[in-house]
């Protein structure tokens, strides 16, 4: 385990959770770069998360969950909503970049013997 990994995901949570608890359109990403955004955002802290646990399916798992848990959080913000393709971007994002890192380690691995 990495803390250094887990406090960067730590921080970087805090500063999703931040910006979705700004009101309305207050950070104004127009569709559909907007899923594109959700993707990295999601896919940097599948990233932090997998370097922080070497747990690539528990690393996906946290962001989802905590992607849903921020869709949900944006229910009780004025002009905020559920966005369902939203919390979808932040899944694909996290699985893209998790599935491409225990790719990647098991390549090194092989290289390595």
């Amino acid at each position: 385990m990495n803390r250094a990994y887990l406090l960067l995901a730590g921080l970087h949570m805090a500063l999703i959770f931040w910006f979705s608890a700004q009101p309305g359109e207050s950070v104004g990403i127009p569709p559909p770069w907007d899923k594109l955004v959700h993707a990295g955002v999601y896919g940097l802290l599948g990233y932090l998360l997998v370097q922080g646990t070497g747990r690539p399916f528990f690393a996906w798992s946290l962001s989802v969950l905590y992607g849903l848990s921020d869709e949900v959080h944006q229910l009780f913000v004025p002009g905020r909503v559920f966005d369902l393709g939203d919390w979808l971007a932040d899944a694909g994002g996290a699985g893209v970049v998790v599935l491409a890192w225990g790719l990647l380690s098991r390549r090194r691995v092989r290289l390595q013997r």
